[in-house]
């Protein structure tokens, strides 16, 4: 990787190509990227549950290998759900330079799975659900390894009709954030799951780091972090303490060897 340009560039830490369910190829997505102004990533979806997703550990291996030929940073999208990341070596996890944790599939106490984008909910009310989510989300916190929270406020789409400030109450805001702030692991303001201003403040206040995402699948999509950077200065967060994978480290080890350079 290249030594960065003197000027800071936001990093979008979330987005997808056609190794997964995205439209744009490796090169596409940075071409985009750079033209809006930020620094690309590269995250797939590795789930062994996806058909659009890096599935097995070759495949991982493969994708990272090829990755390997450009100026990008690595990143990886895992279901916290599903069990591929629990079998991810350490040799291959230090490949990346960050990784994504997402919340696609809650299980409730009776042990039911909900998934994030299936019109079909249990019988239970949204408060029953929301409980069963951040509960969810603090056991993510406590075992999986990764560096960012992608869409925080991601929730079925049987909730999506009612407002997030009410299902995401300030109690229920304040245990994730405390789940997040003990185990260091970023809250993304994403682009298409938007986050509601109180959230994202009570990260900040108590010293979580922010990151920017737009979850782009699309050409549209990509690299579209204008809402995510507006709403992170807004609230008062600098520039340069916005997660960035090279400035503020990876749990994978990737930037601990001298060699490695920061993506321009």
């Amino acid at each position: 990787m290249t030594e960065p340009s003197s000027a800071w560039l936001p990093v979008d830490c979330h987005a997808h190509t056609t190794f997964s369910d995205g439209q744009l190829t490796v090169d596409e997505l940075i071409e985009r990227a750079r033209d809006r102004k930020a620094r690309p990533s590269v995250s797939d979806h590795i789930s062994s549950y996806m058909d659009s997703a890096l599935t097995t550990l070759d495949e991982v291996r493969a994708y990272l290998d090829e990755l390997e030929q450009y100026d990008v940073f690595r990143g990886g999208e895992f279901c916290w759900h599903d069990t591929l990341w629990r079998e991810i070596p350490d040799d291959l996890a230090r490949r990346f330079t960050h990784r994504l944790g997402s919340l696609h599939g809650i299980w409730l106490p009776n042990g039911e799975l909900v998934y994030a984008f299936l019109r079909r909910f249990p019988n239970i009310t949204p408060d029953e659900y929301m409980e069963a989510h951040v509960a969810n989300l603090e056991q993510f916190a406590r075992e999986m390894p990764v560096h960012v929270l992608a869409h925080p406020t991601l929730l079925p789409l049987s909730l999506r009709r009612i407002p997030l400030e009410e299902l995401w109450t300030e109690e229920r805001e304040e245990r994730a954030i405390v789940a997040l702030a003990a185990a260091g692991i970023a809250f993304e303001i994403s682009n298409r799951y938007r986050p509601h201003k109180r959230f994202v403040r009570r990260a900040r206040e108590a010293g979580v780091r922010i990151s920017l995402g737009s979850d782009g699948h699309t050409e549209q999509q990509v690299a579209d972090i204008a809402f995510p950077l507006s709403l992170a200065r807004e609230i008062g967060i600098e520039d340069e303490n916005l997660y960035d994978p090279s400035r503020h480290g990876s749990r994978t080890g990737y930037f601990a060897s001298p060699e490695k350079r920061m993506i321009r």
